[in-house]
């Protein structure tokens, strides 16, 4: 008994009951709730900010890939420019093996010092494989000779012309005289 009411124990449950039930029944029984303007800003806020993410990750990985290319294309570049200095190179080393007078000799050395000094800077190797295994990868055979005493099979035994290599990349394969 409370406040001094007689409340029979039924009408207590009775009247306790749909105080208990009424917050779900009155939401079921509620049609749902359209958002409030407030609601409705912040969704499409959220919505807004989700889409600037997206868009500046993949801005952000597009320049780093079009950097990536821009510099290797680059290098490709400039690989291609000493390429073209290759046959020069050759005509040089065979003018230093048939000249005769030591002026010009110093010269031709000078001119072949500078080639081998630009070869450095862009980190091109001479492909040298005198005495070596044979490797498809990094020398193509032109000729093929019986082997002498002591030779053994698929050695190569003379480089006609010289090969180069940037890192990996054969920019230039070397033309040898393999050991049948």
């Amino acid at each position: 008994m409370e406040c001094g009411v007689n409340v029979d124990k039924k009408e207590k449950e009775a009247i306790e009951t749909p105080e208990a039930e009424a917050p779900e029944a009155a939401e079921a029984c509620e049609p749902e709730r359209e958002p409030s303007e407030l609601e409705l800003a912040r969704a499409e806020a959220e919505d807004f900010k989700r889409k600037w993410y997206a868009v500046t990750a993949e801005y952000e990985n597009y320049r780093k890939r079009t950097a990536g290319e821009s510099a290797r294309r680059y290098l490709e570049g400039r690989a291609d420019v000493v390429k073209g200095l290759f046959p020069i190179a050759d005509n040089l080393e065979r003018a230093l093996s048939s000249c005769a007078d030591e002026g010009t000799q110093k010269g031709i050395r000078m001119v072949m010092q500078s080639f081998e000094s630009l070869l450095k800077e862009e980190k091109i190797e001479v492909i040298d494989p005198v005495g070596g295994e044979f490797d498809a990868h990094t020398a193509e055979a032109i000729m093929a000779v019986d082997p002498a005493e002591g030779e053994t099979s698929g050695t190569v035994k003379q480089v006609y012309r010289k090969g180069y290599r940037q890192g990996d990349k054969v920019l230039r394969y070397a033309q040898v005289v393999v050991i049948k």
